[in-house]
């Protein structure tokens, strides 16, 4: 080989512009709906190894993302306030975009079946996860209408109206602790922190009231109530479906789980 012919050679593109499922809002009300990731380099691997972030799931995303996000929309200087802004949706979108850019598209999942604790290995194709982008100008949120509803017993007042914005990567980084405990009071705490209005009978519950109660509303409800939530969230919250359906290699049981992220930065 030639050094002319070494110099004509074209260059391998190392970033990639990708259109997010909700978008950056910032500070003058301007959505910002693309963003531009780099591969990522031996500071990233450094990251996922390190313990304290590891500990953090949260955290290791803004790290990773912080460093790899070199901009969104109009915005060049990202940095991890913007990063920590940027929903959950567009968070866990950035991820995938990342490892199918820096590893390519295939991923060797590990899912455990829990009829009979067996381990089944799929090879995915990561272009396959459908994407739910939002409409409009804003960031959606998502109302839920309770059947049990909530009560405030010291205030006489009854309540069956939720209304939640997104979470967000501070969100994420808040509660990673306490879900890595107890799932359960993980999403409580998430919940309770993306709780904007509670109201029932045309009554809005005071924002003080509100947020004194914090985590009891989201505990008080109803299993019922809690999964009219959840299938909400599931249903109408834009970004990607990592849902999976597939029968159990061993014993034959149809199994509904999500995508094993635990190896997800490890090239297949």
């Amino acid at each position: 080989m030639t050094m002319t012919e070494i110099e004509v050679r074209p260059r391998r593109p190392r970033e990639h512009e990708v259109r997010l499922p909700v978008g950056h809002l910032d500070l003058d009300g301007r959505l910002h709906r693309t963003a531009l990731l780099r591969k990522m380099t031996g500071h990233e691997e450094a990251l996922l190894s390190d313990r304290k972030l590891r500990a953090n799931g949260g955290k290791m995303v803004t790290e990773l993302l912080n460093g790899c996000v070199r901009g969104i929309g109009e915005i060049s200087q990202v940095n991890r306030s913007v990063i920590g802004a940027l929903t959950s949706p567009d968070r866990n979108f950035l991820l995938l975009e990342l490892r199918k850019l820096t590893f390519g598209t295939e991923l060797e999942a590990h899912y455990t079946c829990p009829s009979c604790r067996e381990t089944t290995v799929v090879l995915e194709d990561l272009e396959t996860f459908p994407v739910r982008h939002s409409e409009g100008l804003g960031i959606p949120e998502i109302v839920v209408e309770l059947e049990d509803g909530f009560e405030d017993r010291a205030k006489d007042a009854w309540y069956d109206v939720l209304r939640f914005r997104l979470p967000v990567g501070a969100d994420e980084e808040r509660v990673s602790l306490i879900a890595r405990d107890n799932a359960a009071k993980g999403t409580n705490a998430l919940l309770a922190r993306c709780l904007v209005s509670v109201s029932g009978d045309g009554e809005e519950m005071p924002d003080n009231r509100r947020e004194a109660l914090g985590t009891k509303i989201l505990s008080d409800l109803t299993m019922s109530d809690r999964g009219r939530i959840e299938r909400a969230f599931r249903d109408e919250m834009p970004g990607v479906d990592l849902s999976r359906e597939f029968d159990c290699g061993t014993c034959g049981r149809p199994m509904r789980t999500s995508l094993d992220l635990t190896s997800f930065f490890t090239p297949s």
